[in-house]
């Protein structure tokens, strides 16, 4: 029996009636870092924490009648009086450490039937507690930063909440998300995104305070949650203070990367009472931040929801517009500064909505941006327009130029050539009849594969247009770079051209070096006389504008065009 127990690899200690080790067998020294004699004659509770000991001994298990002792009762109280228990608890090393163990404590009896001892028997699961403590918290933590992800967030958030609804303290919550991270990721490679990410979270940790919270969402969104806030100009500073510690250079991989966030706040309790209704409102609040440019701080208001439920409901009725033909095309004609004929037609969207009456662009476009629905509308309006202008050149006896818009999800869309090319097929036009007019932020999205796309369109004879240059990021040294046939000057600085010099001075260089550069010029919004005079004394080649026509409908087009072409110097629209 002895060598049975000698060789068994679990812990076994068994004791007296009163709970005194009358054996050990060796797992046990092992396990305990006692020798034999040093546990023998020693009570059981020298191997327990005392602390665990005492705690347990106040719930409601100990205490039996007839029993040794309560602690001695609450060790083996589950299950001695029926024979056996089990449960997890820590042993305590000689040299003091805690061992989590798995214990089975059995009841022991002489032949009469009376209470002979108790019989331990434990195993160390210190590799279990830390296999479960690694699975708890992947399961609240983000795998790329380490730090708390959403179901920790929201954990805490609760927390936060209790207190501060004791201690009648407010809370700040702010959502952050990094502006124009994909194009890091396209651009770089995913591995110097996630170095950013990483670093970012780092950033973050070092700028708040210990009792301030900081979580990532998911991809680029973070969180950061403020307990202890004083006064609005402290907040205020902290604000301010995390915005300079994101937008200060990082260099990741070897490439110094500058880094801007838009971000949104909300307070506990004035802008929600529970931590999804705090998140879904910092989240509005950051998209406000997104539209009014990037790069800044907004506080979340109600009338953002407003806004918010505005454009879902415009989007639902975009939707049926498409599918029950609600939406039209107009043409504004592209006119030649030097002959005054008719080169080409701008194609643009219009809704008029028999709910809603007439919708302007600049309120459908953006949504049908955000919500994808500008992948159907943009195939839509090219294929229609593609229709009109074939029939418009037959009409009018002149090779005039298609212009159409193409949105950064158009154009960045695997199907979108295919889609020009059905289009151009399906209406008989000629592609050197075509342009497709792109905004200056496509050309930094991802530049190989801008290239690619853009000598793949080229290739099939459609010229690419630059619009509403000198309002993006771009300038004509960096176009040199692209297959670009030409730019339209922003309708901004052909406003103010002939009494603001800086407008002035802009326009003249934007047509020189773009003529240097072997590339055809518009300016956009043309409204006065004076602005055309200067523009074609500048040398400027074409221009659209309310001078010579407004938008208008197709079935118009032609016949308001041939009663004014060409287009004198005193036309008016």
């Amino acid at each position: 029996r002895r060598s049975i127990l000698d060789s068994i690899p679990f812990s076994i200690v068994a004791t007296d009636p009163h709970g005194q080790i009358v054996t050990a067998n060796p797992a046990a020294q092992t396990l305990l870092g006692y020798a034999a004699h040093e546990l023998v004659g020693s009570s059981i509770f020298v191997i327990h924490d005392s602390e665990e000991v005492d705690s347990r001994a106040k719930e409601p298990s100990g205490g039996a009648e007839g029993s040794v002792g309560p602690n001695l009762d609450l060790m083996v109280a589950a299950g001695a009086r029926t024979g056996t228990g089990e449960r997890e608890w820590t042993y305590k090393h000689k040299n003091g450490t805690g061992i989590p163990v798995n214990e089975a404590s059995t009841a022991m009896y002489a032949e009469d039937g009376t209470l002979s001892g108790f019989l331990t028997v434990a195993y160390d699961i210190t590799k279990r507690r830390e296999a479960q403590e690694s699975v708890r918290h992947m399961a609240h933590h983000d795998f790329l930063t380490d730090l708390p992800n959403r179901t920790l967030l929201f954990d805490k958030l609760v927390e936060a909440i209790s207190l501060s609804d004791v201690d009648q303290t407010k809370i700040v919550v702010l959502l952050l998300d990094l502006d124009h991270f994909k194009r890091v990721n396209d651009t770089l490679g995913h591995h110097v995104g996630d170095e950013l990410l990483l670093r970012m979270s780092v950033r973050l940790q070092e700028s708040v305070r210990e009792n301030d919270l900081v979580a990532r969402l998911g991809g680029d969104e973070f969180v950061v949650v403020f307990t202890d806030v004083e006064d609005s100009e402290e907040l205020r500073s902290r604000i301010d203070g995390l915005m300079l510690a994101v937008s200060a250079p990082l260099d990741v991989g070897g490439h110094e990367l500058i880094v801007t966030a838009s971000m949104g706040g909300v307070t506990y309790p004035a802008n929600g009472d529970s931590p999804v209704a705090l998140l879904k409102n910092a989240d509005t609040a950051m998209y406000h931040a997104k539209t009014s440019g990037r790069n800044n701080f907004q506080w979340f208001y109600d009338s953002m929801l407003d806004e918010t439920n505005d454009k879902i409901a415009l989007a639902a009725a975009l939707r049926h517009a498409l599918a029950h033909e609600e939406l039209s095309v107009s043409y504004q004609p592209l006119i030649s500064l030097g002959s005054g004929e008719i080169v080409g037609v701008e194609a643009l969207a219009r809704w008029d909505s028999p709910d809603q009456g007439s919708i302007a662009p600049d309120r459908f476009i953006p949504v049908a941006e955000d919500n994808g629905l500008i992948i159907q509308l943009g195939e839509w309006v090219l294929r229609q327009a593609c229709s009109d202008a074939v029939a418009m050149q037959a009409e009018l006896g002149l090779p005039i130029k298609l212009a159409v818009n193409v949105s950064p999800r158009q154009f960045h869309n695997k199907d979108w050539l295919t889609v020009v090319s059905k289009a151009l097929a399906d209406s008989g036009l000629d592609p050197h009849h075509l342009e497709l007019e792109i905004t200056e932020g496509i050309l930094f999205d991802d530049p190989s594969d801008v290239i690619e796309s853009l000598g793949a369109m080229r290739r099939l004879g459609i010229a690419i247009v630059v619009d509403d240059f000198g309002t993006g990021f771009s300038s004509l040294a960096y176009l040199t770079r692209f297959p670009i046939d030409k730019i339209k000057i922003d309708r901004s600085f052909v406003r103010d051209l002939t009494f603001d010099d800086a407008d002035a001075a802009i326009v003249d260089t934007i047509i020189v070096m773009a003529h240097t550069l072997g590339m055809v010029v518009v300016a956009e919004g043309i409204e006065t006389e004076e602005q055309r005079s200067y523009l074609e004394g500048r040398g400027c080649d074409q221009a659209q504008g309310y001078l010579f026509s407004r938008a208008i409908s197709a079935e118009r087009f032609v016949p308001e065009m041939r009663a004014r072409m060409p287009f004198a110097r005193n036309s008016s629209a």
